[in-house]
């Protein structure tokens, strides 16, 4: 068994397409197709479930997709373990991120990394908080912008900003013209809240909100993500609670407001394998922490209305 081999597999087994995944790899189809056979040959079981319509792991290949990414993993860390104590320099920095969380900070910190490591090859990959911590520990990626966690095991993490969310309201909604708004001003309005098939951080910090506010039974949308959200309160459907950074989105058909007594905030930070030769460069966790910020400084630009941390 080789390690190319594994490469192959874990290919295959991310694309679930023979074709898509030679193309990833550089390699002829029917090449890897044999790489695959001989796999399942030396372990004496299929790997995958194919048809002419479409390729599934089996459940064997499941285990053994969980084995490679951590084999595959360890070999690349151990790689940049032995790179970084020859005085080698940094050649790949993968970053995960919970876009579009990040969408005001990320533009400065890569363009920073490029100027630090104009050669560095940047890899950038999207999902929530629990995924990135796992690639973090698995050593798939070297750096994550996450939500703040009770327990990040043996992570490090610091908190790099607070983003406040403001009432979003569309510009038909009365509410788009008051200057004032109270926590019982939204009671017979209809609420747009986020629904994630994995309840995020963002999701539970709303439900909590919601419930202490009295407010869940007024929600009669749901969404994945911020996009949609905007999106049903400027087609007039309800309002919903969106990040600061909405503001600046072009062409927009809705109002932040701020409410009073509410003050959500939801904080942002990055975290890293201390273990991670990459990652726990000085000079790279020092760019991710010239970052930090108490706010993103458009508040003064949000729709007034009296404000008070309850």
């Amino acid at each position: 068994m080789e390690l190319r081999q594994l490469s192959y597999f874990k290919a295959v087994a991310e694309e679930l397409h023979f074709g898509r995944a030679a193309a990833k790899m550089r390699i002829a189809q029917p090449a890897l197709s044999n790489h695959v056979m001989s796999l399942e040959r030396e372990l004496g079981c299929a790997l995958f479930i194919r048809s002419t319509r479409r390729v599934e792991l089996t459940r064997a290949g499941e285990t053994f997709y969980d084995r490679c990414v951590r084999i595959l993993s360890e070999v690349e860390l151990g790689t940049e373990l032995t790179r970084a104590a020859g005085g080698s320099r940094i050649r790949q920095i993968r970053i995960g991120t919970v876009y579009p969380a990040t969408i005001g900070m990320l533009p400065t910190f890569l363009s920073k990394i490029a100027r630090k490591f104009p050669d560095v090859r940047i890899h950038i990959s999207s999902g929530n908080t629990g995924d990135i911590i796992r690639n973090l520990e698995s050593g798939q990626i070297n750096l994550g912008f996450i939500r703040p966690v009770e327990n990040i095991g043996s992570l490090r993490f610091f908190s790099i900003a607070h983003e406040r969310y403001y009432l979003a309201v569309g510009h038909s909604n009365p509410l788009a013209k008051r200057d004032d708004i109270s926590i019982d001003d939204l009671r017979d309005q209809k609420i747009i809240a986020f629904n994630r098939q994995n309840l995020s951080f963002t999701e539970r910090y709303f439900n909590e909100k919601f419930e202490e506010y009295d407010l869940t039974k007024n929600i009669a949308y749901s969404c994945d993500d911020t996009w949609s959200l905007v999106s049903l309160v400027s087609a007039g459907l309800g309002i919903g609670f969106a990040p600061e950074w909405t503001l600046e989105l072009p062409n927009r058909a809705f109002e932040l407001k701020k409410v009073r007594g509410i003050d959500f905030r939801i904080g942002l930070g990055v975290a890293w394998n201390k273990e991670d030769p990459t990652a726990s460069r000085d000079d790279i966790v020092d760019i991710a922490r010239s970052l930090a910020r108490p706010g993103r400084g458009i508040a003064d630009k949000v729709s007034p209305a009296v404000t008070a941390d309850r």
